[in-house]
């Protein structure tokens, strides 16, 4: 952004961000409420997520109302609800209670592929739910830490993947700011990332040690690099990265490469899911490479246990339209995933009889898309909407901020001034 010195005539402009005081107010009152009805009505990990988050949030909301007349940078009542809904569940999950599934499935999966180069257990070996491992590969460098004997909190995969998220999330905004050189870009960059990673949709799935946040903030990256030609292949190797962590990224490679075909050229766009492809297999194969040689017990672990086809059931199983109907039959259950194939069947012809012309286009398709899916899907759980909702948090905060004249800013000064002459000459 352009400006000039502080003796020019004419100051260039202000941006002004979208997350306002008053929006952060009602905001964190929001989470304040979401945290204290989770508390109430769930148990066990997420129980003590929503204790700790409902005092962070609550504090922080006390904050922005009492300060709402004053200059406190609204950073600092964000880093409140951070260190409320972020650093203290998660260390105190991480030291104080037994290891939640995901947390189990992760270490084991790590070691796994230090002893035998593929992160999953063949299908004679499943004794339980837990036996399952639905990630990609790349996922269980999260769990080398302790397979690598790390001991106390650097154990912890959570650990790990609180700070990969959370510095992905700031490099992927970092990325769209605006310009490079302002003061302005790199304040809303901390704020962005601050009020994003502080949010119940990172917040909750790191503290329990769901994996979901490092996926997000990798497309998160993805959005930011694509947005300009130069960083097409940059994008297509974070994406790629998230794609060999976990299926959920995969359905964004078709909409992105139809979104490129639309504005650059067929030819960017396949650069774009060629690179994608490639990063994701050579990093699966790299990391377990003894999974080749098994292919069954990959699609055991990847394909039929996160559908709901494998002899031990998945826990995903929040009462979605999807869930409800394959819990009627077996018929039910097939039923429930042709909705899914036929949901992306429907919107792979979208994507060719009226695709994306921009980033944004795209994202609010893929967004949509997702929740659909999520919502067929036979074995399914509400922490998977923190997906969509996501992308459209980064909508929102990535669009072009508003500007207003530096010079505009001096007004109210000026009319306070004059008011202030006036009254003591009369």
């Amino acid at each position: 952004m352009e400006r000039t010195d502080v003796g020019d005539e004419h100051p260039g402009p202000v941006h002004r961000h979208w997350l306002s005081r008053g929006r952060l107010l009602l905001a964190n009152g929001a989470f304040t409420v979401y945290a204290i009805v989770l508390a109430v009505t769930t148990g066990h990990a997420d129980r003590t997520w929503a204790i700790w988050a409902a005092f962070g949030y609550g504090v922080t909301t006390l904050i922005f109302w009492l300060t709402r007349r004053t200059n406190l940078p609204v950073v600092v009542p964000l880093l409140v609800a951070g260190a409320g809904a972020v650093a203290a569940p998660v260390i105190w999950l991480a030291t104080r209670t037994y290891p939640t599934a995901e947390v189990q499935v992760l270490s084991r999966s790590a070691v796994l592929l230090l002893q035998h180069g593929t992160p999953y257990l063949a299908q004679a070996q499943f004794t339980s739910y837990l036996s399952y491992n639905p990630y990609l590969p790349v996922m269980a460098v999260f769990g080398l830490p302790k397979a690598l004997g790390a001991t106390g909190l650097l154990a912890d995969p959570r650990i790990w993947l609180t700070v990969v998220s959370i510095a992905l999330i700031w490099a992927a905004f970092t990325v769209a700011a605006p310009h490079r050189h302002c003061e302005e870009c790199r304040h809303d960059v901390l704020l962005s990332t601050v009020f994003i990673a502080a949010s119940p949709i990172i917040a909750l799935p790191l503290a329990v040690g769901i994996t979901d946040p490092p996926v997000i903030a990798l497309m998160f990256l993805t959005l930011a690099l694509i947005a300009r030609p130069s960083g097409v292949v940059r994008a297509a190797v974070a994406l790629g990265v998230a794609c060999a962590m976990k299926a959920t990224a995969w359905p964004a490679i078709p909409v992105l490469g139809v979104m490129l075909a639309a504005r650059d050229a067929a030819r960017s766009a396949w650069r774009f899911v060629g690179v994608t492809i490639v990063t994701a297999g050579i990093l699966s194969a790299a990391l377990a490479p003894a999974a080749l040689a098994n292919p069954t017990s990959f699609v055991q672990n990847t394909v039929l246990f996160p559908l709901g086809l494998s002899h031990y059931k998945t826990p995903a199983a929040s009462p979605l339209p999807g869930h409800l109907l394959a819990m009627t039959s077996m018929t039910g259950h097939w039923i429930a995933v042709g909705l899914v194939l036929a949901a992306g069947l429907g919107f792979a012809l979208s994507l060719i009889v009226r695709p994306p012309a921009d980033v944004r286009a795209a994202v609010w398709r893929l967004a949509v898309a997702l929740a659909v899916i999520f919502t067929l899907a036979p074995a399914t759980r509400w922490g998977y909407f923190v997906y969509p909702i996501g992308l459209v948090g980064w909508l929102v905060l990535t669009r072009p901020p508003a500007t207003v004249p530096a010079a505009s800013l001096e007004i109210p000064a000026q009319a306070a001034d004059e008011q202030s002459l006036t009254a003591t000459v009369h």
